[in-house]
């Protein structure tokens, strides 16, 4: 038998994500709008579920808003922002983050006229694709450069834009380790948010296993059905499949990292920034060591804890940093009844400039001090 892309690498990482609690669904039968590539029926059964007083003529109407939202030359952030919102019908609960559905998929074509990619695996939440990982066998000599150079001209294309919008992070894999000494992603597993231009690859290292849940073993009806449905019997028991099958492989260790419910809740949560710039805006994602930073600050804090020190090198996104945590720190005190401040002390005028011009950028609302007496009068003030 010879072993290709999808024996060592694509259906190995299809029955992982079942293991991580995503339901194999078979495009054969399966109806989606081609358009979006949102499941509608699935969608709208998972909004009624997260939504139980909502009708069937507002769930409509929240997925035609939903669709529309997906023309803005924005990169997505009206449609994120309504992902997120808690207003009205919502569209990801959040709270309770296991009541919402979902599936994983293989090959599904985004399609506009005769432009055409399909990602490996898409990830869908309440029938929304917000998920893509694509994945390439090891050694291949083209590999992981390739695939970001192709992404960057896709995700240039205007009939894209869609889909473009829709998607929330991606990895990309062609499992193998790192190699540390090469300037250049050549081999190994790497995540990224959208861009209209060159998404940047983020390297993922986890921090402690024990952060993560513990997996099931791998139903082995669920592994027939895949096999199955991708015409790819023969590999049952086949040994090279076996060890393929492994979960600490390159591309199911990030698998599990990234999009375990938890890690995937907390990353769509707090973990996406949109930041202003001259052209328009960039989409930025949280990197590894500030996802670990930002759970340990608010772990530190719920524990009693009342100050600390965060050590970062000169450019390893200080700023960016701060940022997230005043969006996950405001969630984690609005829970306790309390409404927090945050303040950026800096030593230099250029620092107060330049840190109020990113924290703006991002969205927040910006108050400059620049006296003793006035920071004073500002923490007392309500």
């Amino acid at each position: 038998m010879s072993f290709n892309e999808d024996s060592r690498v694509k259906i190995p990482a299809l029955l992982h994500f079942t293991r991580l609690g995503y339901r194999y669904l078979s495009l054969k039968g399966a109806a989606w709008d081609v358009a979006t590539n949102i499941f509608p029926e699935h969608f709208k059964s998972s909004i009624q579920q997260i939504n139980p007083t909502a009708s069937s003529a507002e769930i409509d109407q929240a997925l035609a808003q939903t669709t529309l939202l997906l023309d803005n030359e924005d990169l997505g952030k009206a449609f994120y922002e309504r992902l997120l919102s808690g207003v009205g019908i919502r569209l990801i609960d959040f709270d309770n983050f296991d009541i919402n559905t979902f599936h994983v998929v293989t090959e599904l074509p985004c399609i506009n006229g005769d432009e055409e990619f399909r990602p490996d695996i898409t990830l869908l939440i309440n029938g929304l694709p917000l998920v893509f990982i694509e994945v390439k066998k090891p050694n291949n000599r083209d590999g992981i450069l390739a695939e970001r150079h192709r992404i960057a001209v896709r995700f240039q294309n205007p009939k894209f834009r869609r889909f473009v919008n829709l998607t929330q992070l991606m990895m990309f894999s062609n499992n193998m380790e790192y190699d540390d000494s090469s300037s250049e992603p050549l081999q190994g597993a790497f995540y990224a948010t959208t861009s209209y231009e060159n998404p940047g690859f983020n390297y993922f290292r986890e921090e402690t296993s024990s952060a993560l849940p513990a997996l099931p073993p791998l139903d082995a009806d669920t592994e027939t059905l895949i096999l199955a449905d991708n015409n790819l019997h023969a590999l049952k028991h086949a040994p090279e499949f076996e060890t393929n099958k492994n979960p600490n492989s390159p591309t199911n260790r990030l698998s599990t990292s990234l999009f375990c419910r938890p890690r995937l809740a907390f990353l769509l949560r707090y973990g996406i920034a949109y930041v202003r710039g001259l052209l328009g805006y960039e989409k930025h994602i949280m990197r590894y060591p500030q996802i670990f930073a930002t759970h340990a600050i608010a772990d530190k804090i719920e524990g009693g804890t009342r100050k600390g020190i965060i050590w970062h090198t000169q450019g390893s996104g200080k700023t960016a940093l701060a940022f997230y945590n005043v969006k996950h720190l405001t969630d984690h005190f609005r829970g306790k009844g309390v409404v927090p401040k945050f303040y950026f002390i800096v030593d230099r005028i250029d620092l107060l400039i330049q840190a109020a011009l990113e924290f703006r950028s991002r969205g927040l609302v910006v108050h400059e001090v620049d006296t003793r007496d006035a920071f004073a009068r500002d923490i007392k003030s309500t």
